[in-house]
């Protein structure tokens, strides 16, 4: 049994129109979730689950809705190859609300510029919410999207991050490609003589 707590402006996108979104989780990992939505908390019951991982899975799309991403964004966690993480912007910005707001807001960038680019140039999909930000993707996508962010919270240009990501954008292509260069030892020579 696994029990998250999702902040109250967010459990009605947990449930969904007429509970589809709550009823899709429970069909795509095997468990049952128990909403309550008077204190947020949700249990989640995994006890007939075929996949062992269904728990952990409905656990972490739950949690990314409360993070402030869609359904259908969460959703991509059912994928034994996508991963969710989330950083507290105060372990940079410190407590004071102000400072939060401030970085919040070079996270995000004038009509969301930042965090699009972001998305865009990891492939990583990137929520900031409250005082977080998340962002589910694969390994590459993660590390790619973790350091940019880290990099804006920690106060470099904004211009230095893009470019980050630019450079970064070949690894994502080449992962895609499926393609992995493998130094090859070299080939023994021979003399082409008789024993």
């Amino acid at each position: 049994m696994h029990y998250i707590k999702v902040p109250k402006e967010r459990l009605a996108v947990v449930i969904g129109r007429k509970g589809s979104v709550k009823k899709e989780i429970e069909e795509r990992t095997g468990v049952r979730l128990y909403i309550d939505s008077k204190d947020g908390d949700i249990s989640i019951d995994e006890s007939e689950a075929e996949d062992p991982m269904g728990g952990l899975k409905a656990f972490n799309i739950v949690r990314a809705v409360g993070r402030g991403f869609s359904p259908e964004k969460a959703m991509r966690l059912i994928d034994d190859d996508v991963f969710l993480e989330v950083i507290d912007i105060r372990e940079f910005a410190g407590k004071r609300k102000n400072s939060v707001r401030r970085v919040r807001g070079r996270l995000i960038g004038t009509k969301g510029k930042t965090r699009r680019l972001i998305e865009e140039l990891s492939g990583a999909d990137v929520s900031v919410y409250g005082n977080t930000v998340s962002i589910i993707g694969d390994f590459l996508e993660i590390d790619i999207a973790r350091n940019a962010v880290t990099m804006l919270l920690s106060g470099s240009e904004h211009s230095t991050v893009y470019h980050y990501l630019e450079r970064r954008r070949m690894d994502i292509k080449i992962a895609e490609m499926g393609v992995y260069y493998e130094e090859k030892e070299p080939e023994e020579k021979t003399d082409g003589g008789s024993e």
